[in-house]
């Protein structure tokens, strides 16, 4: 399986490059998992076509401002992209420089001051030398990591639009951008039909943008990333499925975070609650043991994304669907519109 197995032409035009007004303004494309059937709709239409009972679960990780610029001592300037908080005063990151900075070397960052300790791979450890602590930092300096093919700097507006209203849990570098859609109103009307909601947490990291190495992709590992799935979560799901509700994961990554509880040591497909990490890749072909319909954006050309839904709905209907959106000029990627897949 190849990765130009997934590929179709993205023109630049169809990239969404700002948020809609609103959004609940959101275009939905309504397409059937078995391949049978599509429609266009808006993302306002969702209640009616889900089933009181249903139970949508969301992923309520929470951006930070993961974007930092500053100086070696030399003078040179940096690019700090935060992977991951370690504690108040350490972080993992990915560093652009002329020339990598080695070990030792101070960054300032404002009114900061950070010491590179240690690297391995693309990922360096910096510890806070000057400054109150890393939240600080980030408060101060930060800036909203948009995605490489939104080509243009942030603005304080992303801080609010790059985050799902619900966002709670602080450690993504990325939004779990299937959930950007919803505003209160949306949930309200949910909560009118009878349709539940519940969240699980993924801590999306900046490997999310990452490609795919040429050969079979089924012997590639994708990027680790934190997950927690809780009991209450994993009793609700199984009285949902009881009374004939269905699962419906909103985004890729809550999908990889339930089916990866699944997939664990003596699990056997059985939902179970799960806190630590998973880099779970699914391809078509791959089970699906919880979810039963996915709310999702349009993904990449020959993204992992885009191979997950192909798993969900195979391969031909996704690029399929695809191709009806950009003659429907439907907006692409992360602030672009979405696709229920039931």
């Amino acid at each position: 399986m190849d990765k130009r197995d997934f590929d179709y032409d993205l023109p630049e035009a169809r990239i969404a490059q700002q948020p809609l007004a609103r959004r609940s303004d959101s275009r939905l494309l309504h397409v059937a998992r078995d391949g049978s059937a599509r429609a266009d709709r808006q993302i306002v239409d969702l209640p009616a076509l889900l089933a009181p009972g249903d139970l949508l679960v969301f992923n309520d990780t929470r951006v930070l401002a993961a974007r930092l610029f500053g100086y070696k001592d030399s003078g040179g300037r940096v690019e700090v992209m935060l992977e991951r908080v370690l504690d108040s005063g350490r972080i993992s990151a990915k560093i652009r420089a002329n020339k990598p900075p080695r070990a030792g070397v101070t960054i300032t960052i404002g009114g900061h001051r950070l010491g590179v300790d240690a690297r391995e791979g693309e990922l360096y450890t910096l510890s806070l030398i000057d400054g109150d602590s890393i939240a600080g930092l980030l408060d101060a300096e930060g800036h909203i990591p948009l995605p490489p093919y939104i080509r243009r700097a942030d603005t304080t507006g992303d801080r609010s639009r790059y985050q799902t209203v619900w966002a709670r849990h602080d450690g993504a570098v990325a939004a779990p951008t299937a959930g950007l859609h919803f505003d209160r109103a949306l949930l309200d009307a949910l909560d009118e039909r009878g349709v539940g909601t519940d969240y699980v947490t993924l801590h999306v990291g900046s490997g999310t943008y990452q490609r795919l190495r040429e050969g079979d992709v089924r012997d590639q590992r994708l990027h680790a990333e934190r997950i927690r799935v809780t009991e209450s979560l994993c009793k609700r799901i199984a009285t949902t499925r009881a009374a004939g509700g269905r699962i419906v994961a909103v985004g890729t990554t809550v999908v990889r975070t339930l089916e990866s509880a699944a997939r664990q040591p003596g699990a056997e497909g059985e939902l179970r609650p799960y806190e630590g990490e998973t880099a779970l890749f699914l391809t078509p072909g791959d089970r699906f043991h919880v979810v039963n319909a996915m709310l999702t954006n349009f993904h990449e050309p020959q993204s992992s994304l885009l191979m997950l839904v192909s798993a969900f709905a195979g391969r031909d209907t996704i690029l399929a669907a695809y191709e009806h959106a950009k003659r429907a000029e439907y907006r692409f990627l992360s602030y672009g519109d979405a696709m229920l897949i039931a």
